[in-house]
């Protein structure tokens, strides 16, 4: 089992700055994947924001390429999204997730809003 547990969401105007971090716990081996999803309101299903490997390897959404980064600490279990110029558009709730030993799983949400 893998616990995660998000942090750093809350409420920043358009052009600003907000940094996620995940860190995840349990009882697991190797982190394959760690990666952002978001669900804006109304919408029924999560998109892709970014993902990571183990290796550091990088995948984007094409709507945040160039304002968001996604990096991890692989000793502290933690992924971490930088997101930066941010829009109303961007205003969701993002979720971590991992993939280990052929599963996934899913933190609880991190509110992000963005307004003026």
């Amino acid at each position: 089992q893998v616990q995660l547990v998000e942090s750093g969401g809350g409420l920043v105007q358009p052009g600003g700055s907000l940094r996620l971090s995940c860190v995840a716990s349990g009882s697991f081996f190797n982190l394959n994947l760690m990666g952002w999803y978001r669900q804006a309101p109304g919408q029924q299903q999560r998109e892709l924001v970014a993902t990571i490997t183990s290796g550091s390897t990088t995948n984007y959404a094409d709507s945040v390429k160039g304002r968001f980064t996604v990096s991890r600490d692989n000793a502290k279990n933690t992924v971490y999204l930088q997101m930066n110029a941010l829009k109303s558009e961007d205003t969701a709730v993002y979720y971590c997730r991992a993939v280990t030993g052929g599963r996934f799983y899913w933190g609880q949400g991190a509110q992000v809003t963005v307004s003026s």
